[in-house]
């Protein structure tokens, strides 16, 4: 365990951010990394319980206890071996994971819990800066051909575990350069560029094949994919949702991730005619999640005059709720750093109406403020308030309203059933073509990182069995671990 006492001796300690002017005024990262000492601090505060709740509230198994005290044995490269046996990329969820760990913390129970999304950063990093990360090129070769379709998290996770398997892996993306929605629909002060592309270079070191843009299905034909033995669709859920109010196809009424991924386009070089961008103008962001959040700290990056989030849902409590006690995920108010740049945020309020001019542009919002009926049994009822009608002045909609499931070009090309909840239907990752699988939220449907993590190394598995007859890549939570 870390040392006895030590969540009695160390407080919780988070890394700070740069202050909000200065962060705005570009897109880089806004963290300020903690010194070691703060770092072997956290470490120490884990307590080793007989049940370690952070294990398995985190999708991948992450082996916490067992990483947390090697930190706090300053034995790095140990907590590194241990971190990677189970994570492939902590590179990427020590930035993004919105940390179901942390909230299932024992610790969580009677203090503040260990901060254990930044510990797992702070041992990535180290590992890269101090050159212990390397590539992993396999001894034997299968000769077997797998194709990934799609270098996103899930994807990338597959196209790993299946190429240390000894497999000829290609991965294919639509896009012009890898990682998916990580590359274009995660803004740069969240997650540098630099960050995944140190990582392909790893990935292409040990022998996995990069083809950009390759749509599979429209400007490549699935015939094409005959010459594979396997394909692994990671496609994502990518279809956004809409909303069915009068107006919506005003000028000036944008998805939320076209508007994401314009804006990083733009600063890798590229030319985006016509881009979309907040600059003066009244920004409002319809919906109040991570993406919502994202597009209040693109907006403020862009100097918009005004940014407003709107949500439907109830202002969540400050502190966690009753209905979601330890350890379960809570119900609990999120402020994000992008909240903390400039957002008016909105709850139980309904858009009713996008107003446009007579040339089509967006110039206001109709709103009306809502309420929930409760009835125990029932599906819940949306209730408007009389006399609760506003306008408000908006240049610029942003819809951040989740995602309805996988675009079905490939399902339907390549024979793919779709299940009840619109995803590509698999058991045990597999579809009903027997050759074909599918991962991440393609199958799941819109998800987090560090589940999209999970569903590429659990697909792999399965690719891997389904090819050999037996497989020797782990389990969730397991891991070739060295005797330490």
């Amino acid at each position: 365990m870390g040392k006895i006492g030590g969540f009695k001796e160390f407080g919780r300690t988070d890394e700070s951010n740069l202050p909000v002017k200065e962060r705005v005024a570009n897109y880089k990262e806004i963290t300020i990394p903690l010194d070691k000492t703060k770092i072997k601090q956290q470490g120490s505060r884990c307590m080793d319980c007989g049940i370690p709740f952070c294990h398995s509230a985190c999708p991948l198994g992450n082996l916490i206890p067992d990483f947390n005290d090697m930190v706090h044995q300053e034995e790095w490269q140990s907590a590194l071996t241990i971190l990677q046996a189970t994570n492939n990329f902590p590179e990427f969820t020590g930035r993004l994971c919105p940390a179901p760990c942390e909230k299932s913390c024992v610790l969580g129970i009677i203090s503040e819990p260990i901060a254990i999304e930044n510990i797992e950063k702070n041992i990535v990093e180290r590992g890269f800066a101090e050159g212990w990360i390397k590539p992993q090129i396999p001894e034997i070769r299968t000769g077997k051909k797998v194709a990934v379709i799609g270098s996103g998290p899930a994807g990338l996770a597959a196209a790993q575990q299946l190429n240390r398997a000894g497999h000829w892996v290609t991965v294919f993306e639509r896009d012009n350069a890898i990682g998916g929605l990580l590359r274009y629909g995660i803004p740069n002060f969240k997650l540098e560029k630099a960050i995944i592309d140190r990582r392909i270079a790893i990935l292409e070191a040990e022998g996995i094949i990069f083809k950009t843009d390759v749509n599979v299905g429209v400007n490549f034909s699935v015939e094409q994919l005959e010459t594979f033995d396997s394909i692994v669709l990671c496609g994502g859920a990518t279809d956004s949702r809409s909303l069915p109010t009068k107006g919506i196809e005003s000028k000036g009424v944008v998805q939320a991730m076209t508007f994401l991924t314009q804006q990083t386009k733009i600063l890798y070089g590229e030319t985006i005619p016509n881009q979309i961008t907040a600059k003066g103008k009244n920004v409002i962001v319809i919906g109040g999640g991570d993406t919502g959040s994202d597009c209040v700290g693109t907006a403020n990056r862009q100097e918009a005059k005004s940014v407003t989030n709107f949500e439907i849902l109830p202002k969540p409590p400050e502190f966690r709720s009753e209905t979601t006690p330890w350890p379960f995920w809570p119900l609990q108010l999120k402020t994000s750093t992008s909240h903390e740049e400039g957002c008016n945020r909105n709850w139980l309020i309904n858009t009713k109406e996008f107003i446009a001019n007579e040339k089509g542009e967006l110039i206001g919002l109709k709103t009306v403020e809502v309420a929930w009926k409760m009835v125990p049994g029932e599906r819940p009822e949306l209730i408007e308030k009389e006399d609760s009608e506003k306008i408000w002045p908006c240049d610029l909609a942003l819809l951040a309203l989740g995602f309805t499931g996988p675009e079905k070009t490939l399902s339907k090309q390549l024979g793919i059933e779709i299940d009840n909840r619109n995803n590509y239907k698999a058991t045990k990752y597999q579809t009903n073509v027997p050759h074909i699988f599918t991962a991440g939220d393609m199958r799941r449907g819109q998800s987090l990182i560090v589940w999209a993590i999970s569903e590429g190394r659990e697909a792999a598995r399965e690719v891997d069995l389904y090819l050999m007859g037996y497989t020797n890549l782990p389990t969730k939570g397991t891991g070739d671990l060295p005797t330490l």
